[in-house]
């Protein structure tokens, strides 16, 4: 790594200022303003695809002129002549073209940005005198404010963050090293440029603290709550508040002399979430954890069960331990509910929760295995040598847990349940039962949480109100923040209300839970304004764990806006939490709560209604989504239908990715309660536009059970065209996972359906599926036949797409069964109509299947015309795929001509594209260049 003035060979790219490319410490220039903000925009995207229309929404602020895509291109081309010509031999940096659009292929240590991030990372192992210094080294690599010249066109929060990540911990090792003298004007400066960086406020209070100043940091800490409350509508968080209260006892533990080194660790899993405020009194409790970790052996994993009923404090426990002991787990904290008692819910599949732990461990999506069995050995062998704490939350029973348990000796399993687990203490674990909280123990977290007064109520009225929570610290959280959030409430009269709720309602149906958890939960409902009120009834519907605004809008028939603004209400009464921005869970028994208030209070046509808009609204977003990962033939316009339902933003097919794997649970609970009502057409519908994502993102369980429900819900609705569609999907999946004698039968069914109804085009969707069956049997005359047929009756529709992918797939049939000339007709027709309909991408691929034919035939001019007119247009749009199949045919022509060379150059360029792509057409271009001895 250079030292301060040591500048490295080649070229060097600075992002944190103005934007700058050197060459051996000299400025070359890149260009106007514009050629610099696509250049800003590649280097932040570093050795990533930045598609083209991002570009030219971000340069023009989404109202482009007709000319921008043409513009971009001229930036894209300006800029890669000026690195040519100031890199010609290092090739450091190189931009090439990728679908959708181009990215910068570059040493990320070249970047200033990732230099300061390797600084970062790198000072963590290191003292804190070490660590200091090379964090103001990094500090140094910001010359003014990031990307200065192009900060009109080009935001980049994320270096703003890291800036702040680099200063936050400099002065944590500054502190290390007792500087907090010299640190006090700096932090309340820097305060000022952050004003709601929490933990840099906690460094100016620890500051002030340890320079005798306690008053100055008390004050401090109220300056800034009181900010965070007035303008973000929160309290801070917990180890801000910990701080103060610390500061506020005169905790000498925080002076220099006997404070430990405080560390960053390294960039690893770490989900635990926060614990809620107000625990106390499990000291016992978490000795016992303290004491399995302690004793942990060579031989096996450690195994932790906390056994106890609903509402005791498990997860609590869990979390408050499992944060406590974060540095004795370097490697990583992963956690997970595990849902084994959701009354709406079946329990999580540890197939998903390995799929969840997988790519939270660096595994790629598209490389999560199949099976279950096989994701479980992936699992172990990742975690065979790490140590890591795994936190197992509401287990149903052991057999869930086991494939979910490391192999390696060196991580501890934390579990909670409502039962034993019995057969996991069989297996070596350890269990601890856990009862309610001893009284005087509850007594504080009420007290706490309500933050009483002096003689706002006696010893014996608190008391009471701690029994009648039956001292679970659920129950005491709510009653003690609607005392906090209610001070003219008389502690006489919540007393009064709890005991009269408990009367009406009775018993709380959750096993093991005490009948004051209801109680509780129906006060703080009372309590609520009644548009809050309607929002939580209408929860208590909501099937899904993961919530977020704008299934709820749907659900309550309101407004995002409105609907984010309610959710953040109910979590400020402990209704609802929100993990993230805009993600939302509610506890199980709150869950329980709300649904008996919806099955009590709403009538059956208002539920009805309100499960048919969310239905509604997951068919629509779902369609929105999947018209961004492929063309759609079926018919189905939800948007059309419903256009009051207001999809997610997705600008781009990644962010359709996203969601569909963010939802991806909540459409299949979707799909179950909208089944439960008979709304089966709903059903069949949701899962037919799911579909489409699976056909993208494959993988064959979860897309099996999706066509299933799809299917059996389109027969129960008496829908033949649902059935048809939904047959169809079948066939795909197992035809994706190389499974075609699987798919006959289907095809056959989807066919004779069609036929009854004499609907044209089902009729030849039908009679594809077949010949696609019969052509995956090696069965090629027979499915010719059947192409034929769909392509007469695919006329008489007028569906231009449909009809060329028919006559694609004939001219395919023909070039199969060794008849290259027949096959140039359609194949020319199919090429035409692809361009017609705008089908860009399989135009190419006609075109160039076009050449393929020419060069079997002896057209060799025609060929290498359609060839290289294939490179440059797939070159152009972005398009890897038609780019490497364009410069594989390129090269057939090429050899033809015994430009070997040339053949060479194409065939080389489409191999790293097939490589690239994880295309099985690798093999067959690697096989030619074997040919030629490369």
């Amino acid at each position: 790594m250079p030292g301060d003035g040591e500048q490295e060979a080649g070229l060097q790219f600075c992002l944190l200022g103005p934007i700058q490319v050197l060459r051996d410490g000299r400025q070359v220039p890149m260009g106007d303003r514009g050629s610099r903000a696509v250049l800003a925009m590649l280097l932040l995207e570093a050795n990533r695809t930045v598609a083209i229309d991002r570009i030219v929404d971000v340069l023009w602020a989404h109202e482009p002129p007709a000319t921008a895509r043409t513009m971009v291109q001229g930036y894209v081309s300006r800029l890669r002549q000026r690195l040519t010509a100031h890199d010609p031999e290092d090739g450091g940096a190189r931009i090439v073209t990728r679908r959708p659009g181009y990215q910068l292929v570059v040493d990320e240590a070249r970047i200033d940005r990732h230099r300061a991030q390797r600084l970062l990372a790198d000072a963590r192992r290191e003292p804190a005198a070490r660590r200091a210094e090379m964090l103001r080294h990094a500090l140094r690599l910001w010359r003014g404010e990031a990307l200065a010249d192009v900060a009109d066109r080009v935001r980049a929060p994320e270096l703003v963050e890291l800036k702040v990540a680099v200063l936050e911990a400099r002065v944590d090792a500054d502190l290390e090293l007792g500087r907090h003298a010299e640190l006090v004007g700096e932090l309340s400066e820097h305060l000022e440029d952050h004003p709601f960086a929490e933990r840099l406020a906690g460094q100016l209070v620890l500051a002030l603290y340890r320079c005798g100043r306690r008053a100055s940091a008390l004050e401090t800490y109220q300056r800034f709550a009181r900010r965070m409350a007035d303008e973000r509508g929160i309290d801070p968080g917990p180890e801000l508040r910990d701080l103060q209260a610390r500061v506020l006892a005169d905790d000498v533990t925080l002076l220099p002399e006997t404070l430990g080194a405080q560390r960053v660790g390294p960039l690893v899993p770490a989900q635990l979430p926060t614990t809620p405020p107000g625990f106390n009194g499990r000291d016992a409790e978490l000795a016992w954890l303290d004491d399995v970790l302690s004793t942990m052996d060579s031989s096996t994993v450690a195994i932790a069960v906390l056994a106890g009923p609903a509402g005791v404090g498990k997860t609590s426990l869990a979390l408050r331990w499992g944060r406590g002991v974060v540095a004795e787990f370097p490697e990583g904290q992963l956690y997970v509910s595990l849902r084994g008692f959701d009354p709406q819910h079946p329990p999580v599949d540890p197939a998903e929760v390995l799929t969840q732990f997988l790519l939270s461990l660096g595994v790629a999506a598209d490389e999560v295995p199949v099976a279950l069995d096989d994701r479980a050995a992936l699992y172990r062998s990742l975690l065979a040598d790490r140590r890591v704490l795994v936190v197992l939350d509401d287990a149903r029973d052991s057999a869930q847990v086991r494939p979910l348990l490391p192999a390696g000796s060196r991580s501890l399993v934390l579990v909670t349940s409502r039962v034993r687990l019995d057969g996991l203490v069989a297996d070596g674990g350890r269990l601890l039962l856990l009862g309610t909280l001893p009284p005087d123990a509850a007594l504080r977290i009420i007290e706490e949480t309500a933050r009483f007064a002096d003689g706002v109520a006696d010893l014996e009225q608190r008391r009471r109100l701690v029994e009648l929570c039956g001292r679970l610290p659920l129950a005491l959280r709510i009653v003690g923040a609607r005392l906090a959030a209610s001070p003219q409430w008389s502690v006489d009269e919540l007393i009064e209300e709890l005991t009269d709720e408990r009367t009406r309602l009775g018993a709380l149906d959750v096993e093991g839970a005490h009948t004051s958890v209801r109680a509780a939960l129906d006060v703080t409902y009372r309590a609520l304004h009644p548009a809050m009120a309607g929002t939580y009834r209408m929860l208590g519907l909501f099937p899904g764990r993961v919530i977020s605004p704008l299934p709820v809008a749907a659900l309550c028939s309101i407004d995002a806006a409105n609907a984010r603004r309610r959710l953040r209400a109910l979590a400020a009464v402990f209704l609802v939490t929100e993990e993230s921005p805009d993600t939302f869970v509610m506890h199980d028994l709150v869950r329980l709560h709300a649904g008996g208030l919806a099955t009590a209070e709403l009538g059956t046509d208002v539920r009805d209604a309100a499960l048919i808009r969310l239905a509604h609204y997951y068919l629509v977003a779902g369609d929105h989504a999947r018209r961004l990962l492929r063309p759609v033939f079926d018919g189905l316009t939800p948007a059309e239908d419903y256009p009051q339902l207001v999809p997610p933003d997705m600008p781009e097919a990644d962010d359709a990715l996203d969601w569909f794997e963010r939802e991806w649970s909540n459409i299949f609970a979707v799909l179950r309660v909208t089944r439960q009502h008979g709304r089966h057409t709903e059903v069949w519908k949701i899962a037919r536009v799911a579909q489409d994502f699976r056909a993208v993102r494959s993988r064959l369980d979860d897309w099996l059970s999706l066509v299933q429900l799809g299917l059996e819900s389109a027969r129960a609705a008496g829908d033949p065209v649902g059935e048809v569609w939904m047959l169809v999907s079948r066939c795909s999946a197992y035809s994706r996972f190389a499974m075609s004698d699987q798919t006959l039968t289907d095809a056959e069914r989807a066919l004779a359906i069609a036929i009854d109804l004499r609907d044209p085009l089902l009729m030849a969707i039908g009679y594809n599926t077949v010949a696609s069956a019969l052509y995956g049997q090696g069965r090629t005359e027979d499915a010719m036949l059947r192409y034929r047929e769909a392509l007469v009756l695919v006329r008489t529709t007028d569906n231009k797409a449909i009809e060329a992918n028919l006559l694609n797939n004939i001219a395919q049939m023909e070039q199969a069964l060794g008849r290259p000339a027949e096959a140039i007709g359609p194949q020319r027709a199919a090429l035409e109509l692809y361009r017609q309909t705008r089908e860009h991408g399989f135009e190419l691929f006609a075109l160039v299947n076009l050449a393929e034919l020419y060069l079997e035939t002896g057209g060799v001019d025609e060929a290498e015309t359609h060839a290289r007119q294939g490179v440059l247009e797939a070159t152009q749009s972005g398009l890897a795929l038609q780019e490497a199949f364009a410069r594989q045919v390129l090269g057939q022509v090429l050899s033809f001509r015994q430009d070997l060379n040339g053949a060479r150059e194409q065939w080389l360029r489409s191999l790293e594209l097939y490589t690239e792509l994880k295309q099985p057409r690798a093999a067959a271009v690697r096989a030619e260049l074997d040919a030629l001895g490369t």
